[in-house]
């Protein structure tokens, strides 16, 4: 499910397709929280730049960039408090001037 929230977006995904997806095996225990944050950017360029500077300052690489079913291209990591982060580039969205996120008509 996809919902327009102002600048952002809320996607729900069933919590084993999202563990999959960033990398962890999800035994419903501490490891993998159900959750992750995703950062869209505009390039695959800059998918692979933020994931090397977020490992630069701690962050553990939980998920590769890759090539998505839906197209894009994005990769995983948890960052030193333990929250988990998509980085990804999708060019099915748009991004505005602005870096704020306009999903498309589903």
């Amino acid at each position: 499910m996809f919902i327009q929230a102002g600048p952002v977006a809320v996607v729900l995904w069933g919590r084993a397709k999202l563990a999959e997806d960033a990398g962890f095996h999800d035994e419903g225990t501490d490891g993998f929280g159900g959750m992750a944050i995703a950062h869209n950017v505009r390039s695959r360029e800059e998918v692979d730049r933020v994931l090397a500077e977020a490992v630069e300052a701690g962050a553990e690489l939980s998920q590769p960039a890759r090539e998505t079913f839906y197209g894009g291209y994005a990769g995983y990591f948890r960052d030193p408090d333990g929250h988990v982060w998509e980085i990804a580039h999708n060019p099915g969205f748009t991004l505005a001037a602005d870096g704020s996120l306009v999903l498309p008509e589903f």
